[in-house]
């Protein structure tokens, strides 16, 4: 646990500058997150060093700590001996004039060639230090920074001194000042020593790019600088907070990390990400949503699923998200192709491409140009008109091809191929953008994406999607006859819990993120407290017990008193009561205490419900019509959810008790038998509406 964490945007400027582009230091302790321009690399030292004699200080930086592998070892020794051999050697005034560029020279003549060091940007010459890249043989980036670019990220060459996103400067000037911290305060550097009192840890605020996009949308008046380390110092804040950032620097990391480096939290950006606050205020429900007009008593459940349906709107948050780690998120906004997929027209097949017009019927031999193109490998140039080439499957069709010829149709020589004529046009190939063409929406708001829908986004190159935040649900159980867990022992009055476990996993199932409020008994006061513990936690709020008007239905009364309770009585069966509330702005739906009313009130009303809050819309169960393999004389008036599985025939048979506290019904069934509203003679192969498990996302 550190006291404070420093965040420290670093710069090479010549002359001092405040602004874009220069030195940022963002402080975050107890007391919040302060931001400070610092015009001077001295000034900037001095600041950083108070702060490591305070403490238990963590100094994240936003330069690299070390070099690909090859380049200190040439020089001094290992990276942090590399410090110090720059702390003899560079020179920087208090008014930033400094010495790097002749320091990079000096480095460079330790290689063979020009070195890998380049970028002057001083109107002088200066030997051994090119304008331009050279050629060299050390690795162009590290090992983490290879990590980085594969999950997306850019970071900059450390070999560049100059120009447009380079880093280079930073570095040799950051170096020697690290170096005297790291020896005159009780300072280690991850992650080449033991974390101690004080650490020093490269970071990339980039991590927090979409974050950082939304804050200077909302301060538009920041400076993109600020707004980096005022976010990230906030983050590590957090995790410092509950032990994740102590995780990071005791984390297991790749063998290159001792010679290299690493970037802290690279291994988890959503860690990062979601450690930021909520940057606005979720969308909250009218607090009249529930309300039934005057005189309604009795509600069908259509008439109950639609007023639901009219009250509720999204209530989930919206974040961005790498496309290849948003699966099971739902999309928050339309998203676009942002190329076509194909890109190019291609090939369809292994075989033999050419001009459609300057072949007939009959036998045609065309004469092979040398070379071929492949996936991935197009053909250097065009092929003549009445010549054809080789092509392989996903190939671009080079210029002077339209048509393919499958090469199980040809006969080849060393100079030709022959085939039978006419080939229809375009045989064989793929138009470009004939599965999706740029430009137009490939997926709309409220798609969940599942794998295929990760795959077409990554092919129409579509790095970040605006997604939903998983919607939070939290679960309460109530009732003095309750017994938390089933390791504790229960008396003859009480009962363990069912309910809050089933829903629980049945909210995870459905793709939400549980939230176990506990058990609390019937106490008003206590009731209170675990409802506002449920809405800072959740967005939603799920109960079971208490939701009818008994002397001990202490959830509904509270809900009445305090909250903004509307009772509906379902002609439903099982489970006729549901209350439906507000509570500090967080919507609760308070279910049957009996298992078997809960699950289906569940399934029925609350599954249509959170979908919608989530962003994915309202689900409507899939049902089938089939043979019913039981009787039953059903009476108008309320529709009815029997416990049910298909036989081996492909009929619904129904449980032995409708009781809504035979539990054992529920696992005993594959679905539901749903008995519409109306009176009903069902017999022995009548036919039924049958709902299985699966379709109602209980599997």
């Amino acid at each position: 646990m550190f006291d404070r964490i420093a965040i420290l945007d670093w710069s090479a400027a010549g002359r001092p500058k405040t602004g874009k582009d220069s030195i940022w230091l963002a402080v975050a302790d107890a007391e919040g997150v302060r931001a400070t321009n610092i015009p001077t690399r001295t000034e900037a030292e001095g600041a950083v060093a108070a702060l490591m004699k305070q403490g238990r200080t963590l100094l994240g930086i936003d330069v690299s700590l070390a070099y690909p592998a090859g380049f200190a070892e040439q020089i001094a020794g290992g990276p942090l001996d590399l410090w110090g051999w720059l702390a003899q050697h560079i020179s920087d005034a208090p008014d930033n004039s400094n010495n790097h560029r002749e320091v990079a020279s000096l480095m460079n003549s330790h290689f063979q060639g020009e070195g890998p060091l380049w970028g002057n940007g001083a109107k002088a010459e200066i030997d051994g230090l090119p304008r331009l890249k050279p050629a060299h043989a050390l690795p162009e980036w590290r090992a983490c920074e290879k990590a980085m670019r594969s999950a997306g990220a850019q970071p900059s060459s450390c070999w560049q001194l100059a120009g447009v996103g380079a880093v280079g400067a930073q570095m040799l000037t950051a170096h020697p000042m690290l170096h005297r911290l790291q020896h005159n305060t009780n300072t280690s550097v991850w992650p080449f020593e033991k974390p101690s009192e004080n650490v020093i840890a490269e970071v990339y605020p980039s991590l927090l790019s979409a974050e950082v996009k939304a804050h200077l949308a909302r301060h538009p008046a920041m400076v993109p600088d600020q707004a980096q380390v005022t976010l990230l110092a906030q983050a590590l804040w957090t995790l410092n907070g509950n032990g994740t950032l102590a995780q990071m620097l005791h984390a297991d990391l790749p063998e290159a990390a001792k010679i290299e480096g690493w970037v802290l939290g690279q291994d988890d950006p959503i860690a990062l990400r979601r450690a930021l606050p909520p940057v606005q205020e979720p969308p909250r429900l009218r607090d009249d949503c529930f309300a039934m007009p005057q005189g309604v008593s009795w509600v069908p459940v259509d008439e109950a699923l639609e007023r639901l349906r009219a009250a509720l709107t999204p209530l989930a948050q919206v974040q961005a998200l790498p496309t290849h780690m948003a699966h099971g998120r739902i999309l928050a906004a339309d998203t676009v192709a942002r190329r076509s997929n194909p890109p190019r027209p291609n090939s369809a097949v292994d075989g033999y491409g050419f001009a459609h017009a300057t072949t007939g019927a009959g036998v045609q031999t065309l004469p092979l140009v040398k070379g071929r193109a492949a996936a991935g490998q197009p053909f250097d140039g065009a092929v003549p008109a009445g010549a054809a080439v080789r092509i392989l499957t996903g190939a671009i069709l080079p210029d002077g091809v339209d048509t393919v010829v499958l090469e199980e149709d040809c006969a080849v020589d060393a100079a030709s191929v022959t085939f039978d004529g006419p080939v229809k046009p375009r045989a064989n190939t793929r138009k470009a953008g004939e599965d999706v063409e740029a430009g137009v929406t490939a997926l709309t708001q409220g798609t969940k994406l599942r794998a295929p829908e990760i795959a077409l986004l990554s092919a129409l190159g579509v790095p970040e999607v605006q997604v939903y935040a998983p919607l939070r649900v939290g679960v309460l159980s109530t009732g003095d006859e309750i017994i938390n867990r089933p390791d504790q022992d229960a008396l003859p009055h009480q009962i363990y819990d069912a309910n809050r476990p089933m829903l629980l996993s049945l909210l995870d199932r459905w793709g939400y993120t549980p939230v176990d409020l506990g058990h609390v008994k019937d106490d008003p006061k206590r009731i209170e407290k675990a409802l506002d513990r449920g809405a800072d936690r959740a967005d939603v709020i799920l109960t079971s017990g208490g939701a009818s008007a008994g002397d001990e239905d202490h959830t509904s009364r509270i809900l009445r008193t305090k909250g903004t309770l509307s009772s509906w009585r379902i002609a439903l069966k099982p489970g006729r009561p549901l209350a439906l509330s507000l509570w500090n702005g967080a919507p609760v739906f308070g279910l049957p205490g009996n298992p078997v009313a809960a699950l289906v009130c569940a399934l029925v009303f609350a599954r249509p419900a959170l979908s919608l809050m989530s962003g994915a819309g309202w689900l409507e169960p899939i049902g089938f019509t089939v043979p019913a393999a039981f009787e039953k004389n059903k009476k108008p008036g309320r529709r009815e959810y029997l416990r049910a599985r298909l036989n081996a025939k492909g009929e619904a048979e129904v449980f032995k008790s409708e009781g809504s506290g035979r539990i054992s019904g529920l696992a005993w069934a594959d679905g539901l038998v749903e008995l519409d509203d109306g009176p009903a003679q069902i017999t022995h192969g009548a036919p039924v509406r049958y709902i299985p498990y699966a379709m109602l996302g209980l599997t």
